[in-house]
């Protein structure tokens, strides 16, 4: 007769499960609310969401103990910690454009808010885990919720952006199950800590261990594929213009930052592997694909003549940029990632918030509110709705003093001290090419008259707690400078407690 296995609840370490299971537990909460009280306004269930998260945060925060927990599936190490904090920060700035003064169809339904909450969980799964099964059961529940909410807009532009968004979504989780089978049938294990042990062996990923080899290439492909999908890098990019045309503002500005965080941390570690092991052919693949994702998304906006579509182009762009970080691979670099997506969050989420606020209903469905024409002349029509807008592209173009200005900086500071002059210079070029279609919109804002019968009223869909929110994330935004040196120490201090 077989022994009993026991399992102490200490060896478990339940901490390290704890801030992601109260994210769990608040969108079940608002589940179960719904159905004993029908009807509730949807500010409940957005303070509901705001409380989960807050409480979520704290628990984060207040984690002392072993970084490995749960049968040694999660990692709660300093780059989980600091990855969390941006998304749930973000995830709690982003809920309150919620608060819409319009009555939109996926406000009505408490399953809108619960599923927010299951996607900000699938984020933290995939932070907090260096098991490739874990961070695929992360994946597959942010993405899933992710897919729902865009069509629970429920206009034939936000279900056919959906459709889009499951598709290329269901055929990079296979490339991801592909790429994780390859990995265990050469390395015996899903764990990347254990697989870079094994990978980084010497004479291992050597091209006279061709067999080998050629697998480690195949698998690196396919992961690759599947981490781009998610982090929309060159030429996996192709599905975001159209999924952020078809979603909301306040969703297509989520998506622009608050998923890419997540993937940012699984790309930090498995492809630091590969970095670190300096394989030729592998580092060209990623060295040409920041290259070509900064660059052609970049030369595609220019074409642009919708506000909504030219960011969408622009984040592909700046994920690029972010993505130089990793490639750089050096621990100045990885924290230049994080302080270039804090910045680049805090501006985003203006540029959208604000296309956000002055969001009509007087539009068809295939119609977009968001053309260059349409918010011509807008400093004669509403001179401090054009300048905050204006504010905020002029941050993303990364002119001084603002945030972004900042985050490119250091992140160039950190290629050339690398010796990566060549890629420092192409980001100091795709900037320079940014600041042209960014600019354009001002110049309609600013220098055009108003158009003939067009929309006169501005900030239709604005309520205090919204226009609070965007002052705050304006005031960020000036006061930036001040904020550089405390974040970089915080940053710093995570990135090296994580041994990158």
């Amino acid at each position: 007769m077989l022994e009993p296995i026991k399992i102490s609840l200490e060896s478990l370490n339940l901490g390290t499960i704890a801030p992601v299971s109260i994210a769990i537990i608040g969108a079940l909460s608002i589940l179960l609310t719904d159905i004993f009280n029908k009807n509730k306004h949807k500010s409940l269930y957005v303070i509901l969401v705001v409380l989960f998260l807050i409480f979520d945060l704290f628990t984060l925060l207040a984690f002392h103990g072993d970084q490995r927990g749960m049968f040694d599936l999660m990692l709660l190490d300093g780059i989980a910690v600091l990855s969390q904090c941006i998304i749930i920060i973000g995830s709690i700035f982003f809920v309150f454009l919620g608060l819409s003064k319009l009555r939109l169809q996926e406000f009505r339904h408490a399953e809108y808010f619960a599923l927010y909450l299951f996607a900000v969980a699938g984020f933290q799964f995939m932070v907090s885990s260096d098991s490739l099964i874990m961070i695929f059961v992360g994946l597959e529940t942010s993405s899933l919720a992710l897919y729902t909410m865009i069509a629970m807009h429920n206009r034939m532009v936000s279900i056919e952006a959906a459709v889009k968004y499951f598709t290329m979504g269901a055929l990079a989780a296979a490339f991801f199950v592909f790429a994780a089978m390859i990995f265990y049938a050469i390395t015996g294990t899903v764990e990347l800590s254990q697989m870079a042990e094994v990978l980084t062996q010497e004479g291992f990923l050597s091209h006279e261990n061709y067999a080998n080899y050629v697998l480690v290439l195949v698998g690196f492909s396919f992961m690759f594929a599947a981490i781009g999908f998610k982090l929309s890098l060159f030429p996996y990019h192709i599905w975001v213009p159209d999924v952020y045309q078809g979603s909301t503002s306040a969703m297509a500005g989520f998506l622009s930052v608050i998923p890419k965080m997540a993937g940012f941390v699984v790309a930090l570690r498995f492809f630091e592997i590969f970095i670190h092991a300096n394989d030729i052919i592998i580092q060209t693949m990623l060295y040409v694909t920041v290259i070509l994702t900064m660059t052609i998304p970049n030369l595609i906006a220019l074409q642009q003549k919708d506000i909504k579509r030219m960011l969408a182009y622009s984040s592909i762009s700046n994920a690029g940029m972010a993505m130089a970080a990793i490639v750089i691979g050096t621990q100045q670099a990885t924290n230049a990632l994080f302080l270039y997506w804090i910045l680049f969050t805090i501006t985003n989420f203006g540029a959208f918030g604000m296309l956000w606020l002055n969001r009509g209903k007087e539009f068809k469905d295939y119609e977009s509110p968001y053309s260059f024409k349409k918010f011509s002349g807008l400093a004669q029509i509403s001179p401090f709705t054009a300048s905050i807008l204006g504010m905020f592209l002029f941050a993303l173009t990364g002119l001084p003093p603002f945030a972004l200005f900042w985050g490119k900086m250091y992140l160039v500071a950190s290629a050339v001290n690398a010796g990566h002059i060549a890629l420092a210079i192409i980001i100091v070029l795709n900037s320079v090419i940014a600041a042209y279609y960014y600019l354009r919109p001002v110049s309609y804002m600013f220098l055009r008259d108003p158009e003939k019968g067009a929309n006169a009223r501005f900030m239709q869909n604005a309520t205090t707690p919204m226009k609070s929110v965007v002052g705050f994330v304006v005031f960020l935004t000036l006061i930036s400078i001040l904020l550089i040196d405390p974040l970089l120490n915080i940053i710093s201090s995570y990135v090296v407690s994580s041994g990158f």
